[in-house]
């Protein structure tokens, strides 16, 4: 029986304030976060290292598969650790990961201690091709001092095994990137072919139709945004064009990504968090990936400073708040431990994925990103309304409190051929609205920031989001609700939405039309706890005949119990609906109350005017087009 030795929690430097006002981190903090995550997780390697058994429950995959994930992830860590310090191995960890993968490859696919499962297509047997990219990768940033070193036998072995990534069909989506990554790094060891340039040409393709501006890329066909696109979308090819100093490729990606930070730089709040949005949120700081990769290979349009100031903040953020444990893991949630946060495909390794913020250790000691001091965040400098019409998404923060907020008008999960179906519903990308302070509430509670029709009590569904536009201020978007219980869909009904944020307020403007006699209105607001520094506002301005709040015993990755405000009316036929919502941790509740009222509404839209005076106009088209909104500010 083996036993495990005791876990050493993360031991990190002193504080370097002078250097990193904001954080106190610097590059050794980084490196010391990479070696205490390493050295717990090798406790629980199989005897030949092939495998690492984290504890916890399996995933979907199995637990072989979960040993195979346990060793590709941390080895991605390893290897941008290694070769940030340019071969410098102190504590031996390469040979440790050679050994690996010799054991894992000897007889792939059997049943033993060590052997890795065969890489298949996605549908059968498809996580080892996820794994396979961090192998090929880790390979790659370490052939001199590990791939260069083995025996020609196992480089053979793991050709082979690597190859399956090659063969097999991915999931339609970043997966396509996978057997990009797994040639790109057999080309780079000479053992490029046809077989390897299709699997990179095919990758390169369908990221072109992907693309859809601003820096953004859609997950697949469809119209999925969120942190995919930093840590895997732009990752894979503009950090393959630096390692292979390939200039056409790097001419071609580094520009979107520069695009893309422009405006992704916004989603981190003064805490250091990231936004709470989308699936595989127990990557956590991974979400720093492209803010790192851009500093690495200059394709970013952030000063060092800010660059270490939003990566180290996010790594801090969630070392502070318990994301790794007693036992030294990462454990599978947000903070600590969190279900809720997860997907079925999770398993005890999952975490490590947040190997890939250390992408930034690619930049040597002098480079500016460590030596220059931490300069402020873009939610520390001014308050802010960011539109990104791309994706269908405005970003909104304020300085007084650190907190950004993301209004969703154009992500969702469902593909072109796909239905809507409620049961598919997902809190990661179905609600209006999230932030850095905030999480949705879990499936079963009562959801946050939704607009729902109620019909014979069933509330409805945000599934398919048709985006609208996003403006000065404003994003709108309109979808069909659908339904879990009873007829999934009611003929003709449909919801068109409207927010415009102004400082801390957010306007919800909706119009729905063919709402069934006997049908109801229902919007709320955000979801916070009782004892959280933040709180959540709701008024109605026009419409609304009802207003309470609603618990949610399940609380949230930000709070174990939770509280949502909730208005409430009747609705046939046509009708608008405006209300103000607040998420905000300043003190004074009174701005909400005189913050802006209706003056005109109808059918066709409203007219509000703000306390400054400012008037917005939310219009819509007549009800045979219903699509089409305006906003305009006089």
């Amino acid at each position: 029986m083996t036993t495990v030795p005791p876990a050493r929690p993360l031991a990190l430097p002193a504080d370097d304030r002078a250097l990193s006002p904001y954080t106190g981190y610097t590059r050794a903090h980084w490196e010391a976060a990479a070696d205490g995550l390493l050295a717990a997780a090798w406790r629980y390697a199989t005897p030949g290292g092939a495998l690492l058994d984290l504890p916890g429950k399996p995933s979907v995959s199995g637990t072989r598969s979960d040993g195979l994930e346990g060793y590709a992830r941390t080895f991605l860590a390893a290897a941008f650790r290694v070769a940030g310090a340019h071969g410098e191995d102190p504590h031996g960890r390469l040979d440790r990961y050679a050994a690996g993968l010799a054991a894992g490859t000897r007889t792939p696919g059997r049943d033993d201690m060590e052997s890795w499962p065969l890489i298949l297509d996605h549908t059968v047997q498809g996580q080892p091709m996820v794994e396979s990219a961090s192998v090929a990768l880790g390979l790659r940033l370490t052939r001199p001092w590990l791939w260069d070193r083995l025996d020609p036998a196992v480089q053979d072995r793991a050709e082979e095994w690597l190859r399956g990534a090659l063969r097999h069909v991915p999931a339609p989506n970043n997966w396509y990137l996978f057997p990009y990554t797994v040639a790109a790094f057999l080309e780079s060891a000479g053992r490029a072919d046809e077989e390897t340039r299709r699997a990179r040409e095919r990758a390169l393709d369908l990221l072109e139709g992907w693309y859809r501006g601003d820096g953004w890329y859609a997950d697949g066909d469809g119209r999925a945004f969120d942190h995919y696109n930093g840590w895997a979308l732009h990752l894979y090819p503009v950090l393959e064009a630096h390692l292979a100093g390939d200039t056409a490729l790097a001419g071609h990606y580094g520009p979107r990504l520069r695009e893309h930070l422009e405006g992704f730089s916004h989603l981190f709040g003064g805490d250091g968090a990231p936004i709470h949005f989308g699936r595989s949120l127990t990557y956590r700081f991974a979400a720093t990936a492209a803010v790192g990769l851009g500093a690495v290979t200059g394709h970013t349009p952030l000063a060092p400073g800010v660059s270490r100031r939003l990566a180290s903040g996010a790594l801090r953020y969630f070392l502070d708040r318990g994301a790794v444990g007693d036992d030294g893991l990462l454990s599978l949630g947000w903070h600590g431990p969190h279900e809720a946060s997860l997907q079925r495909y999770s398993g005890p390794a999952s975490p490590y994925w947040a190997s890939k913020a250390f992408v930034c250790l690619l930049a040597p000691e002098d480079h500016p990103l460590w030596t220059v001091p931490e300069e402020a965040a873009p939610v520390e400098e001014a308050d802010r309304v960011l539109a990104l019409p791309a994706p269908g998404l405005l970003v909104q923060s304020t300085r007084a409190d650190g907190i950004v907020r993301l209004h969703n008008h154009g992500s969702d999960t469902v593909r072109p051929h796909g239905g809507e179906s409620a049961a598919q519903d997902s809190p990661h990308y179905g609600r209006q609205a999230y932030s850095t302070v905030t999480g949705p509430t879990a499936p079963g509670n009562v959801p946050d920031n939704h607009f729902a029709v109620e019909v014979a009590g069933v509330p409805s569904v945000r599934r398919r989001v048709h985006p609208l536009g996003a403006g000065d201020g404003w994003a709108a978007s309109w979808h069909r609700p659908v339904f879990a219980s009873g007829p999934p869909m009611v003929p003709g009904l449909r919801v068109t939405s409207v927010v415009v944020a102004r400082g801390r307020y957010e306007l919800r403007v909706h119009r729905v039309v063919g709402a069934p006699p006997g049908a109801r209105a229902v919007q709320t607001g955000w979801a916070t706890g009782p004892e959280e520094r933040v709180r959540s506002l709701l008024r109605g301005l026009h419409g609304w005949a009802g207003q309470d709040e609603l618990r949610a015993p399940q609380g949230t990755a930000y709070t174990p119990w939770a509280r949502v405000p909730r208005l409430t009316a009747p609705v046939e036929g046509t009708a608008v609906y405006a209300c103000l919502a607040v998420l905000t941790a300043e003190e004074d509740d009174a701005p909400l109350a005189r913050a802006a009222e209706v003056e005109t509404a109808d059918a066709h839209g409203v007219t509000v005017r703000w306390a400054d005076g400012t008037v917005t106009r939310v219009g819509f088209a007549p009800a045979a087009a219903a699509v089409s909104v305006t906003v305009t500010e006089e």
